[in-house]
């Protein structure tokens, strides 16, 4: 009976110890088949994941290049801005995480969600930025919760600083987020989704050489996607910086005369063909659009109805009224319709048909030559001088001289302004050329439109005799040591189509503007500088030739926008200018009198007065 019972105890203890056995083997085949799982079937995935939590590439952004005036004043640089930003898969939970962050930003959860939303999968391991340029007070606020916030960063990257708001906003431009057709075309190899480029101005046009090529941190970093040391890092190259050639205290100082006014001023160097001023009123602050302007912001700019966002030096287009009447000139000359000594009798009015065509001058000039003409604006003269060339003819030398074209500027969004041919009636009214109209275009009014910047290359190309340059902005690009990688040298478009000869006439008359006894601008005369221009005043509405009107008793937008163009010193010039004030009624008085004070200002007070001549009758024009 004993030695049954000890064999059943031992086979029963042989069936425990098969059991126990069999469960380890199970057991260990499960952890084997998972291993297998894990190593072979999943094993790339889970490596990733490894190494995406320990092992992280962060970016680092490169500055943009710097932007100074053609004296080295500083115009634009970078300064550091803090970025809210979030890695979601560091961020769990997610809802709670956004929670928390809502309560410290005072923004929505759904706004935050709904910028994740929007970035899409493709940013789950990358930071994704919640919000731009956050204030010194909200970045406290955030490093003092940072352990509440898991996958919460602070990125400090370089943005955008415009040193002088609002100066000069329309030629340097500003900057927005590349958006997604702009990334796959491939034109940007150096950004990515997040970043600014240009977008108007000379940040757009050189967007190139100011845009720099990003660097990088690789990073290790713990559960929670904090740092823990850097591994490697690859610097990034800063962007080119640009010399303009725009002069920083001439550009404040022409602001400052425009003032309250809209309008245009453009200054260029004659010899060479650099912008040494382009003013457009009303401005905006080019740091509005830092990060994206806001909505409120935008509407303002928006309805605004003196147009901020246009440059009217290159986008508006007026009749260029009475400076026209050079051009006029130089083509009767040209085509000997007229000479030096040519004279036609101004009574006040001029009698074509069965109409009177009127002279500003109701009481009329009397017997003027070309150059008395210029001087004083003689509308008579400039109807019969214009009749006896035709339109077609007019037009041929406006061209030539640079209207109804693009000057070349680099810059977006020029217009080119119009100058009408019989040819150009014909196609767009259906309709015959008026021998009338004639003489509305003879004195710049009726179809022709022009810009101030071409206006601008005229009157330079006349003061310097004859040569049309490309307006040029950039006068080099440099890196950040301030060694010169490229000069951008001037360049010549063409020549005026006029002789030396009668080129000296059309000068002559233009001096006399200003210094003849009668000129229409004698009133801007500056002792020892002698100035060379011509004034215009441009009308708003459709009248016809010669109707005059009580400018005073019209609303401000109905009343005649005022020019003047000119260059000095007259012998040698060192500027040219164009000024256009919308609605200032006068040339002479309204347009002038800036032209004067940046010509002051730029040539300073010279050694020997010139004699001053008194100013014995006032002008309209």
């Amino acid at each position: 009976m004993g030695a049954i019972n000890k064999n059943s105890d031992r086979d029963w203890i042989k069936h425990r110890y098969i059991g126990a056995g069999l469960c380890i083997v199970f057991i260990f085949g499960i952890l084997f088949l998972r291993l297998v799982y894990l190593q072979m079937i999943r094993g790339e995935e889970y490596r990733r994941l490894s190494m995406t939590n320990c092992v992280r590439l962060k970016s680092i952004k490169s500055s943009r290049g710097l932007i100074y005036d053609r004296n080295h004043n500083l115009l634009v640089d970078n300064r550091p801005a803090f970025d809210l930003t979030i890695v979601l898969e560091d961020a769990k939970p997610l809802k709670g995480t956004l929670e928390r962050l809502a309560e410290l930003t005072g923004d929505s959860y759904e706004d935050l969600m709904a910028t994740i939303k929007k970035a899409g999968r493709a940013a789950f391991y990358k930071p994704l930025i919640l919000k731009r340029d956050i204030t010194r007070d909200l970045l406290a606020v955030i490093e003092a919760h940072q352990f509440d916030l898991p996958g919460i960063h602070i990125d400090i990257e370089p943005t955008r600083n415009y040193i002088h708001k609002k100066t000069a906003a329309h030629l340097i431009g500003y900057l927005g987020e590349i958006n997604k057709d702009e990334l796959a075309s491939g034109k940007f190899p150096n950004v990515r989704s997040g970043d600014s480029i240009g977008r108007y101005g000379v940040e757009k046009s050189f967007e190139a050489d100011l845009q720099g090529k990003r660097g990088g941190h690789q990073v290790e970093v713990d559960v929670n996607g904090r740092v823990i040391k850097i591994l490697k890092t690859v610097e990034p190259v800063s962007g080119k910086d640009l010399v303009l050639t725009m002069d920083l205290a001439l550009q404040q100082k022409a602001e400052n005369l425009l003032g309250e006014n809209d309008g245009a001023v453009v200054a260029l160097d004659p010899s060479n063909g650099d912008v040494l001023v382009m003013a457009s009123s009303p401005s905006f602050d080019q740091n509005d659009f830092i990060g994206g302007i806001s909505s409120k912001k935008w509407q303002v700019l928006r309805d605004d109805p003196g147009r901020p966002m246009n440059n009217k030096a290159i986008q508006a287009e007026y009749p260029p009224a009475s400076t026209y009447k050079t051009i006029t000139a130089l083509a009767g000359l040209e085509e000997k319709v007229i000479d030096r000594n040519s004279t036609f009798f101004c009574p006040g009015f001029y009698k074509f048909g069965n109409r009177r065509y009127h002279c500003w001058n109701k009481y009329g000039h009397g017997n003027l030559n070309v150059v008395d003409a210029i001087a004083q604006s003689c509308d008579v003269f400039f109807y019969q001088t214009g009749e006896k060339l035709g339109v077609d003819a007019l037009a041929r030398y406006a061209h030539g001289s640079g209207l109804g074209r693009l000057t070349g500027i680099r810059l977006a969004h020029e217009r080119p302004g119009l100058i009408p041919t019989s040819e150009w009636k014909r196609k767009r009214f259906k309709e015959p050329w008026q021998a009338g109209e004639t003489l509305s275009i003879s004195i710049g009014q009726g179809f022709n439109l022009v810009t101030p910047l071409q206006m601008a290359v005229f009157i330079s190309a006349v003061g310097n005799n004859g040569t049309l340059y490309r307006p040029r902005l950039v006068k080099s690009v440099q890196d950040a040591k301030g060694q010169v990688i490229r000069e951008i040298e001037p360049e010549i478009t063409g020549g005026l189509p006029a002789s030396k000869k009668n080129l000296a006439i059309v000068r002559q008359g233009l001096l006399e503007v200003v210094h003849g006894n009668r000129g229409t601008a004698r009133r801007i005369r500056l002792p020892g500088i002698q100035i060379a221009g011509k004034t215009g005043t441009a009308q708003v509405f459709s009248r016809k030739a010669g109707e005059k009107f009580n400018n005073e008793k019209l609303r401000r937008t109905l009343q005649d926008h005022a020019w003047f163009v000119c260059y000095a010193p007259a012998q040698d010039p060192k500027i040219a200018i164009a000024v256009i004030i919308e609605h200032g009624e006068h040339g002479s008085s309204a347009a002038a009198p800036v032209a004067k004070e940046l010509i002051h200002a730029y040539l300073g007070d010279p050694e020997v007065p010139t004699a001053v001549v008194k100013d014995d009758q006032a002008h309209a024009e």
